[in-house]
Parts: structure tokens; C-alpha cells; sequence
């Protein structure tokens, strides 16, 4: 565990598998956007039913991403333990099992996010279309500049995203904008 209290780092397999669902992803950046959330609100947002929902708030509960909130009444609102999870598996044969099922969950999860933005930007502002980017780059790092790099990137993340999480629904002119990142290590020939 972290010790900032908007960040997670997830060891145990049966969390880590937990977050390999698209419904469950969902429902994470429906309380990031949000706040807090009854599972009925969730279910509005997301075009699900209320017991699929609710299903799926409580393995989240169960694994330790959120928590019940207080509400007004018969209200029993949700609410996130911490915005960013941050997966490290051990190093055993399970851990790594977990981390490869959701890391291939996650990046065909986002790979599709991605798709489908792109199919249909054309269609959208184009003060909003112009503002998107992608981009790919090549260079060659040590493990500690690659290590920097991440930290530089997280930075931004923490000001971007993080910082500004809660209330961003409030936001006049705000639209739900997702950022994926990623670096992979080629072959020492720069290959692959």
C-alpha cells in the first residue's frame, strides 16, 4: 500500500482480478466523476439494471475499492476508496496470473475506448476533435530514465486527473476525457 490516500497499489490476486470486468471499470469512473453514487444512478449512467449494479458495487466493496458513502434516507450511496489503483502483482505464480488476465482485460478495454473515439470524432466539435492526440515514440532509455519518465508522466496525470476528480462533473465545459499511457521495451536491436 501507498501511503497517498488517493492511491491504491493492489498485491492481492482476487482484487486485481476483480477489476477485470468491463462493468466494474465502469462503475469506477462513474464515483470518480461523480462522487458518490447510488447503485440506481450508476444504472442510469451505464443503461444497466439496478441489480447488476448493485451486484457488481458490492464485489467492488468486497475487494476494498469503494465503500458505502452516507446518504439521505433509504439513499445508500457508494463512493470510491481511492481514484488511482495502481496494479502490482507479487511475483508468485498467482500474482502474475492475476496481473497478465487483467492487464490483457485493460488494454483490450482501452483499446476499444480508443477505437471507438476515434470512429467518431469526425462527428464531434471540432474545437474538441482538434484537442485529441495520439502519438507513438521511440527512444532509447535506461531502466532509470524510463523510471523518470514515469514519474514526469504521473506528475501530469496527478494535476490533470487526480486533482481535479472531484466536482469535475460540476465543471461548466467539462466533458469525461481519458488519458491512456503506456511504454513497452523493445529488443536490445530496437526490434519489437
Amino acid at each position: 500500500m501507498t501511503d497517498d490516500p488517493g492511491r491504491r497499489e493492489l498485491r492481492d490476486p482476487q482484487a486485481i482480478r476483480a477489476l477485470a470486468h468491463p462493468l466494474r471499470i465502469a462503475l469506477l469512473e462513474v464515483l470518480s466523476g461523480e462522487g458518490t453514487a447510488t447503485a440506481t444512478r450508476c444504472a442510469e449512467l451505464l443503461g444497466e439494471s439496478v441489480a447488476s449494479c448493485s451486484f457488481h458495487l458490492r464485489t467492488l466493496e468486497k475487494h476494498g475499492f469503494i465503500e458505502r458513502a452516507p446518504g439521505e434516507g433509504r439513499e445508500k450511496p457508494w463512493r470510491l476508496l481511492a481514484l488511482t489503483q495502481e496494479i502490482r502483482p507479487a511475483d508468485d505464480e498467482a500474482g502474475r496470473a492475476a496481473g497478465t488476465a487483467t492487464d490483457d482485460f485493460f488494454l483490450d478495454h482501452e483499446t476499444a475506448r480508443i477505437r471507438a473515439w476515434w470512429d467518431r470524432r469526425a462527428q464531434d466539435d471540432p474545437e474538441w476533435r482538434h484537442a485529441t492526440w495520439m502519438t507513438g515514440s521511440t527512444s532509447w532509455l535506461t531502466r532509470a530514465e524510463l523510471a523518470e519518465l514515469q514519474t514526469e508522466i504521473g506528475a501530469v496525470v496527478e494535476r490533470f486527473f487526480v486533482d481535479r476528480a472531484e466536482g469535475a462533473a460540476q465543471r461548466p465545459g467539462a466533458r469525461p476525457v481519458r488519458l491512456f499511457t503506456a511504454t513497452s521495451v523493445g529488443l536490445s536491436n530496437g526490434v519489437g
